[in-house]
């Protein structure tokens, strides 16, 4: 893999003009539909390369559907907390979706603080930054087939365990937003209402 060094990186200059310092910062972009302790992982390994890492929140607009019950603002108190409780330096910045994958680096770039790496194993996400010339990591994926998005939600749907998946911080904000009952509601049909 090669480094390409692109106009959004993050070369700070201090104010007497004379000492230069380089910041790493990282990219990671995700639904966090909820964010759960495979999210927390991989950005605590990210953590330990990077300064600072820019979170970018997927599908920003969406929200209250059985695949997206949580808000933008509620997964960035999601992320905002468990990674506050780490001592992990980042940004949660919400990104809502762009229909035309030509252009959508131009429009991450445009949206986030400035960025030297991206972090994903999402095939289109990596094939779309490195053709931007951006370097991008392929992370393992830490234990996949347990933590994630989709299976926390149908744990939450059928009434199991769900808060052994996610950082504790992720469990205060799901109750105090009254989320599994908001992911029961939304996920019904209006078949469950006809006589």
């Amino acid at each position: 893999m090669k480094s390409v060094r692109n106009s959004h990186s993050t070369n700070v200059a201090f104010t007497d003009g004379l000492s230069y310092m380089h910041m790493r910062r990282a990219f990671y972009i995700g639904r966090f539909q909820p964010f759960h302790l495979g999210h927390y992982s991989l950005i605590k390994d990210i953590a330990r390369d990077a300064d600072e890492v820019v979170i970018g929140i997927g599908s920003a607009q969406k929200s209250h559907e059985p695949k997206n019950p949580f808000t933008a603002g509620e997964r960035v108190m999601m992320i905002k907390h468990a990674l506050e409780d780490a001592g992990i330096k980042h940004y949660a910045i919400p990104l809502e979706d762009l229909q035309r994958n030509a252009v959508w680096v131009s429009h991450i770039i445009s949206m986030t603080p400035p960025f030297d790496v991206v972090y994903s194993n999402n095939p289109l996400v990596v094939r779309l930054f490195q053709e931007s010339g951006i370097l991008v990591e392929q992370p393992p994926m830490y234990q996949r087939e347990g933590y994630s998005g989709s299976e926390i939600r149908k744990r939450m749907l059928r009434g199991e365990d769900w808060k052994s998946l996610v950082p504790a911080a992720v469990i205060d904000v799901i109750d105090e937003i009254d989320g599994v009952n908001r992911l029961k509601s939304v996920s019904k049909s209006d078949k469950d209402y006809r006589d």
